[in-house]
């Protein structure tokens, strides 16, 4: 169960979670019990986003408490938008009409912590005729290039003009509908071009378009709100640009990433674990994945329970847009691959620098070999990239405890379930990056019956 080293007072759970860097784990422990997934991260920060483009207020439900929400609450709040709590647990309410240009220090202040600025963009260039972008943060995955953003950008008329602090945009003579085709199915310029085509004059047509569950949901979000939006076979979205658009009032899809992850931690530690408000269409690509690799699972109404089905088969899996498997899945997977009997492959192909995690589970006896350039295998189904990377796991290989800094969100969740798998103590410093994506995550392993403390 859950500790703290020391308590010099008797801080509340919520305090907890907020100040817990560093924690140790005593693993060896199936998890087992039952945790609840709010709205997913990738929809709650751009629907968020999506409220400046409102003539009047705007209800999100489901939002998860975590820190990215709180890093676009203090930009909407920076702008001058409202932002109040409802009644509920997860609902919060927007009012856009004192929206303002903000302070670039006030702008400033949150660069590094996140991506989500550079979505601003479109809605302030609409509301106010200028945008400002800091130095963008996030997860260091990959190179995650913004040319996609702000070629898009230009593209509707915008000016870029970089300065040393950042991107400043201007939009003298307004935004027009634009023909973009973007080289990579890109979720980040997909949201950027419908948060700005949705207010440009004229309509947009793009092709090669994200096409995520949570692209879907940002849609249906614009559609409430009065957009006109349609969706075409291979992968084309066309934008027919309003005068206005009112408020919105919408519950978050659920997030699939925490999901999987809770499901790859059941997988991992032999555990039994029921993740509520999970569903199963969304999820379809990785169940089949899970399914192969030894795992059970079942459906319910509420949600969805996940434990092992005897012993854990490799596989060969590869990462791509959906509806392919989720670069965000691999990582845990990863973890619960180190206890299955035999050589199983990864080939990440979104982004260049996420098997990086995987040197720490070597650290913990696993055996994991990373190919920098990827591998020519036999039945691979997606196209190979320049940037891809592959790693082999051989295994099962027991895993013992360690010493561990947290590099990014996902992989620092594999982190914590490598901890909770191995036998012996793990310390996991820089947990704070985890909760970025993860809510209440002390709580909910002191649900499943983890053995932690808290160190601070």
């Amino acid at each position: 169960m859950k500790t703290l080293l020391s308590e010099t007072a008797a801080p509340t759970a919520e305090d907890r979670e907020l100040s817990g860097d560093t924690i140790t784990i005593r693993g060896g422990r199936p998890l087992t019990g039952r945790v609840e997934v709010k709205g997913a991260k990738n929809l709650a920060t751009k629907a968020m986003v999506a409220a400046l483009l409102g003539e009047t207020s705007s209800t999100l439900r489901d939002v998860p408490d975590i820190s990215d929400v709180k890093v676009v609450r203090s930009l909407l709040e920076a702008h001058g938008v409202r932002v109040d709590e409802g009644d509920e647990d997860g609902v919060l309410h927007f009012d856009p009409s004192g929206a303002v240009s903000a302070h670039i220090e006030e702008i400033d202040a949150h660069a590094g912590a996140s991506r989500i600025p550079i979505l601003f963009c479109g809605p302030l260039l609409h509301l106010l005729g200028q945008a400002f972008i800091p130095d963008l943060g996030g997860c260091r995955i990959g190179d995650r290039p913004i040319n996609f953003h702000l070629d898009a950008l230009r593209n509707f008329g915008a000016i870029v003009e970089k300065l040393p602090s950042g991107i400043r945009l201007s939009a003298p003579n307004g935004l027009h509908g634009a023909d973009i085709e973007l080289p990579y199915p890109s979720v980040g310029a997909t949201e950027q071009v419908l948060l700005t085509a949705v207010r440009a004059k004229g309509t947009t047509e793009l092709r090669n378009a994200a096409i995520e569950p949570e692209i879907m949901d940002l849609i249906a979000v614009l559609q409430k709100m009065g957009a006109i939006i349609s969706y075409e076979p291979n992968r084309v979205i066309l934008i027919e640009g309003v005068d206005s658009l009112r408020g919105y009032d919408h519950r978050c899809i659920f997030d699939r990433n925490e999901a999987a992850s809770w499901a790859c931690a059941a997988l991992a530690t032999d555990g039994d674990v029921f993740v509520g408000g999970a569903k199963q269409q969304e999820m379809l690509t990785f169940l089949n994945v899970f399914r192969k690799a030894g795992g059970w699972f079942e459906i319910h109404e509420d949600g969805i329970q996940f434990r092992r089905d005897g012993a854990l088969k490799p596989v060969m899996v590869e990462t791509d847009v959906h509806p392919g498997f989720m670069t965000d899945w691999q990582q845990p997977l990863i973890v619960a691959l180190t206890q299955a009997a035999g050589e199983s492959v990864v080939h990440e192909t979104v982004y260049e620098n996420r098997l990086g995690f995987t040197q720490a589970l070597v650290q913990m006896g696993a055996d994991i070999v990373v190919h920098p350039h990827g591998l020519q295998q036999p039945g691979r189904r997606v196209p190979r990239r320049e940037l891809e990377q592959a790693a082999v796991i051989n295994g099962p290989t027991p895993l013992h405890g360690a010493d561990v800094v947290v590099p990014d969100l996902r992989g620092g969740y594999s982190y914590l379930i490598a901890a909770l798998a191995a036998e012996g103590e793990s310390t996991v410093r820089n947990v704070g990056i985890i909760r970025r994506g993860y809510e209440k995550l002390f709580a909910k392993l002191d649900a499943l019956g983890a053995d932690f403390n808290i160190v601070g």
